[in-house]
């Protein structure tokens, strides 16, 4: 068996560390595994833990400023960085910006996986390992379109060339096989050892993810796909699959309040069992399991000359604030008593009502607003501006590098950060949910709206009672369900998939308008470009169309 060049980004050139010969024995490359239950544990945590470093920072920024939650500004220059981070927030990334470059990152996971999967391991670490590739390949597909199967039986069933990308289409068809053949091999145990770890639910949780998107996935090409026409005919399948983790009676939204889900203590939530939602979550710590840094990206830029700051105590390092809330984001958090209109720094005072962006020192204890006025570091109230005004290079949301500059925007509160971690090179331990339950209720909600059954209300108002907010009578609408995603997703990561499945990623939103020379709204721009380091190790492969 020879070792193949696919998915040969910078990560599988690290695989091969100073190997030049492509074509070589797999087994001088460890491709067989040592026999020792030690190694192969070694090698599934690469595995698993291989979307840590870009979840934690680069994948993050792609799929947040790609969509309406963020835009990304700059400081008289300061963070211009080639303009890697506007180009996403005008969906026209290139494929030299270090925003988008990871997809090599996944392709040494589905290597490993390989690995395992063609080892004489047990077939409990097989079961996972193949799990893991699905998941893998999927994010790749998600964001990139067309991709390589790896897998070396489906390629001789199929006569395929595994160095090549395959039709998207064809690739939700080839996970959808091999999550259900794997799917009654795996564990149910989301705790403990297996926590951060591929199991039943997680696996059936992203099938139900790739079903609610079929339609999006099988369109003939990305910018084939019409939300008002399209017709998924896997809606059924969603449901039944949805069906069977809500009876599991594993899950449930609380206990646990929705702010403490997220907090920088949620790992030891989980294991206590306060937090039930979380079906697969990427595990973090500041010194053991270091990478979570969306507080740098998130934070006010003069953050460490607040004393106390707005996260009730003094940081000890700054912010780098080059991404802010866009006005559209904002607006969303309207439900009078939503817990969730908490998450905004500047948007709520303690006793729920608008605080026209003013900054309340937040309680660590309670993640709630104060009465205290955060100050900036001349002694005036902080004031955050719902609305963003681009004082210099428009190209890049130049908003200038002063008091005025900083304050453009209004920031999210969600991944709470606490001095102890964030002292640490700007590192977090906020575990980051990547399928919770909230997600499978919603889903299978817009699956019964979408199929015209009843139902969906009651599973829509279990989201809205957990949180405060007001109840509703009869079905919701799909635009009801794709609002509610907004709040009950945001900064989560899933809104650019949303906005593509429900039709609105060609929208207007700051500064994707179209009175903007920069903004882009061809549709083929639904995914992003190949980055130019994998169309380098790829021959084979062509850039996406548009790009």
């Amino acid at each position: 068996m020879k070792l193949y060049k696919i998915l040969s980004t910078g990560a599988l050139a690290l695989a091969m560390a100073s190997c030049t010969d492509l074509d070589v024995d797999m087994d001088s490359l460890y491709s067989t595994l040592p026999g020792t239950e030690s190694a192969v544990e070694a090698n599934m945590a690469n595995i698993y833990f291989q979307f840590r470093d870009p979840l934690g920072r680069r994948y993050m920024e792609a799929m947040t400023l790609s969509s309406d939650e963020y835009t990304s500004v700059a400081y008289s220059g300061n963070w211009y960085d080639g303009l890697a981070y506007a180009h996403p927030s005008y969906h026209n990334s290139k494929p030299s910006d270090a925003t988008i470059d990871w997809m090599g990152v996944f392709g040494l996971a589905v290597v490993k996986a390989n690995e395992v999967i063609n080892s004489d391991a047990d077939t409990n670490y097989i079961a996972a390992a193949r799990t893991m590739r699905a998941f893998y390949t999927f994010l790749m597909m998600d964001n990139f379109g067309d991709v390589a199967i790896v897998d070396q039986k489906y390629a001789d069933e199929k006569g395929i060339d595994m160095e090549t990308r395959q039709p998207r289409g064809d690739v939700a068809r080839w996970l959808e096989s091999e999550l259900l053949d794997v799917i009654p091999q795996l564990t149910t145990e989301t705790k403990g050892e297996n926590y951060g770890k591929p199991n039943k639910y997680m696996a059936e949780a992203l099938l139900a993810k790739i079903y609610i998107n079929w339609a999006v996935y099988t369109a003939s090409s990305v910018d084939q796909y019409d939300a008002a026409s399209a017709n998924n005919e896997k809606l059924a399948d969603c449901i039944k699959i949805c069906d069977d983790i809500i009876n599991s009676h594993v899950f449930e939204l609380g206990p646990d309040a929705y702010r403490f889900k997220f907090n920088y203590d949620n790992t030891e939530r989980v294991e206590a069992g306060t937090i039930k939602d979380f079906i697969y979550a990427m595990p973090y710590d500041t010194y053991t399991a270091t990478g979570m840094q969306w507080g740098r990206s998130h934070v006010y830029k003069d953050i460490k000359n607040m004393n106390p700051s707005y996260f009730g105590e003094k940081l000890n390092n700054s912010g780098g604030a080059y991404m802010t809330l866009t006005p559209e984001c904002v607006a969303r958090f309207n439900l009078p008593g939503d817990e969730r209109n908490f998450l905004l720094a500047g948007h709520r005072k303690a006793d729920g009502s608008d605080a026209n962006g003013v900054v309340y020192v937040y309680d660590p204890a309670t993640l709630l607003p104060t009465d205290q006025v955060a100050k900036d570091k001349q002694g005036n109230d902080l004031i955050l501006t719902k609305t963003i005004t681009v004082t210099g290079d428009v190209e890049s949301n130049d908003v200038g590098d002063n008091l005025e500059g900083w304050r453009q925007g209004y920031r999210s509160m969600k991944w709470f950060v606490c001095d102890r971690d964030y002292s640490n090179g700007r590192h977090q331990s906020n575990d980051v949910p990547i399928f919770r339950y909230a997600d499978v209720l919603l889903m299978k909600a817009e699956a019964l709206v979408r199929s015209g059954q009843s139902g969906a209300g009651s599973l829509f108002n279990q989201i809205r009672s957990y949180v405060n907010a007001p109840t509703i009578s009869g079905e919701p609408t799909l635009n009801d369900i794709y609002m509610e995603r907004g709040r009950e997703f945001f900064d989560e990561l899933w809104r650019r998939n949303d906005m593509i499945r429900f039709g609105h990623f060609e929208d207007e939103y700051f500064p994707q308008y179209k009175s903007n020379s920069f903004a882009n709204f061809d549709k083929t721009h639904r995914i992003f470009p190949i980055s130019q380091n994998d169309l380098n190790l790829n021959p084979k492969w062509s850039q996406n169309p548009g790009y």
